[in-house]
């Protein structure tokens, strides 16, 4: 029996790769056969392997710094018949290389993926560096030249052997990564329908909605369908329905699958409204942490209505509220109006 493939974005080395070793193992009870990872030179190559059926495809879905990996989220939503069945997390750390023999004094570039650049910019601004975009990351190790320096995972210093000359160089601690893992619609279907019968597997699903009539109260109208089905919805983003000014699709993360009664029936009303639905992956659900937000991270030039996070002026002025926009005159009342 042939082992099936799993694509994924080359070369070796990269996060992807990564992320597909981890799929390899977490899928191997569904596929005795194992697996044959594939490295691709684009994700329109690994979306159209698992289009064509030649096997699965493993693309970037959301980094806990930088959000979405928006070409890819955008490449699922026009997929013809693509659907992601399985998230896996792989923790991001990259480590800065250069040329042997040569060092940090040397270079004057950075090379990395746009998003590893976008992760490393204090490293970057320390070192006066030039970012310059790669492929990948691992395409930025193996490509490198002098008077570079290429940012990557650890496991690149041995692949292309490469000088490490700083370990875990980007700015935040703890960031993450999460793939999907993608196959054709009706293959997914067939997958599932074994856990679908688990009581204890509890599954995220994505959707993107576009509502087909624009103006007052459109969205708050589609979102109250779920609201009133009881969902818990942990991500919502909009994304320009391209060349349309003022036209969107609207992509929400629920905690259901869309077999669970409630989810369906969801879905038909908004299916009967006129809407536009369509499912983008199914998943069992991660185990996440809900930490609340604390006044650390809150971003400056903003309002926190308590008695400890009052803005200066309006403890001391009462009139000006610079950072919602408005002047009044409340000096001395919560009253807003």
């Amino acid at each position: 029996m042939n082992a099936r493939k799993l694509f994924y974005l080359g070369p070796q080395g990269t996060f992807t790769h990564q992320a597909a070793v981890n799929a390899a193992e977490l899928l191997q009870s569904s596929v005795p056969e194992g697996f044959d990872l594939i490295a691709c030179d684009g994700v329109p190559q690994i979306m159209q392997a698992a289009q064509n059926g030649e096997g699965w495809g493993v693309i970037a879905w959301e980094n806990n710094v930088e959000g979405y990996v928006v070409p890819n989220l955008d490449a699922l939503i026009d997929a013809r018949d693509l659907v992601g069945f399985a998230r896996i997390g792989v923790n991001v750390e990259f480590d800065a290389y250069t040329m042997p023999g040569a060092g940090l004094e040397d270079a004057h570039v950075a090379a990395a993926h746009p998003h590893g650049l976008a992760q490393c910019r204090r490293f970057i601004a320390e070192h006066r560096l030039d970012p310059v975009p790669a492929s990948s990351n691992a395409a930025a190790c193996r490509d490198l030249k002098p008077g570079e320096i290429a940012l990557g995972p650890r496991i690149c210093g041995d692949l292309y052997d490469i000088e490490r000359v700083g370990s875990a160089v980007q700015d935040y601690q703890g960031a993450r990564t999460e793939f999907l893992v993608l196959a054709r619609r009706e293959e997914v279907a067939a997958l599932l329908e074994r856990p679908k019968s688990q009581a204890d597997v509890d599954y995220e699903s994505v959707l993107t909605l576009i509502p087909l009539v624009t103006g007052p109260g459109v969205l708050a109208d589609l979102l109250d369908v779920f609201r009133d089905a009881g969902l818990n919805m942990t991500s919502f983003i909009s994304r320009p329905i391209k060349g349309h000014d003022g036209t969107y699709s609207f992509i929400a993360t629920f905690d259901a699958a869309p077999w669970e009664q409630r989810f369906h029936d969801a879905l038909v009303e908004i299916a009967e409204h006129g809407d536009w639905a369509k499912t983008l992956a199914v998943y069992p659900r991660r185990e996440r942490p809900s930490p609340p937000v604390t006044s650390w991270m809150l971003p400056q030039g903003g309002v926190r209505l308590d008695d400890r996070h009052l803005p200066e002026d309006w403890q001391n002025d009462g009139t000006v509220r610079r950072e919602l926009m408005w002047r009044s005159n409340v000096s001395q009342s919560w009253d807003w109006a």
